[in-house]
């Protein structure tokens, strides 16, 4: 069963949106016949990068998340407030005062090129966790390719495929599927193409989603076996 989560580096409900699947998976008698492909969406495709070691304002979050809302500051803390307490509750810890400004759109080929060498998932909770938890600036290629190689990928690979944007079409081909199945907000799960599943649910409802996939997929099981039958080759007798 493939499961696959379009989402972003610098999106807060993604990485909480993460957590509450891999609970949900963890419970799933199947999981080790789930196949999970991370899709890319960028929140702000036009926003620029700061570079490595820029300074931060602790209120530089809020400040941004003002403007885009078009609501106060006050009421922008209050809602990196509610996240960071939720992310708490699944085991991470948010410091949006050192979130660094970033575009994601390196990030994402860089989750492409780790899909391809097999560490797609270590390379994807790396970036997370870097912009969200320790103030890295995912948005610099240095730093990518320093993360990149610290989560199991070669970092002359990264920084070559970055260098010729090898997956920019890949990314592309990624946010136009995304609007052509009608997602316009991340995380969005679609599970073995037969479900969409919006935001970061709670881990019952995700593991309720890939239950019922699972059964639907499933061929029936025979509970009573020996009877008469016909087949291809004939009828018993």
């Amino acid at each position: 069963m493939k499961v696959e989560i379009w989402s972003d580096v610098v999106c807060p409900w993604c990485h909480i949106g993460k957590r509450r699947f891999e609970a949900a998976l963890d419970r799933f008698p199947h999981r080790d016949a789930v196949e999970v492909e991370w899709k890319s969406f960028e929140l702000d495709p036009g926003a620029p990068s700061a570079a490595a070691g820029d300074p931060v304002s602790p209120t530089e979050y809020a400040e941004r998340l003002a403007r885009k809302y078009g609501t106060s500051v006050l009421g922008a803390q209050q809602m990196t407030d509610h996240m960071t307490q939720q992310a708490a509750a699944e085991g991470l810890d948010f410091r949006f005062d050192r979130a660094v400004r970033a575009n994601t759109f390196d990030a994402h080929q860089v989750i492409h090129l780790a899909g391809e060498r097999g560490v797609q998932d270590a390379v994807k909770e790396r970036l997370l966790t870097a912009y969200f938890s320790e103030g890295e600036a995912v948005g610099d290629r240095e730093t990518l390719v320093r993360l990149a190689a610290g989560a199991g990928l070669d970092a002359d690979e990264v920084r070559a495929a970055l260098d010729d944007q090898r997956y920019a079409g890949a990314v592309r081909a990624d946010e136009a599927e995304a609007q052509a199945l009608g997602i316009s907000g991340v995380p969005f799960f679609v599970v073995d193409r037969r479900y969409g599943v919006n935001g970061a649910q709670p881990a019952d409802a995700l593991l309720q989603v890939l239950e019922r996939a699972w059964a639907e997929r499933t061929p029936l099981i025979p509970v009573i076996t020996g009877g008469e039958v016909c087949g291809p080759d004939g009828c018993s007798i």
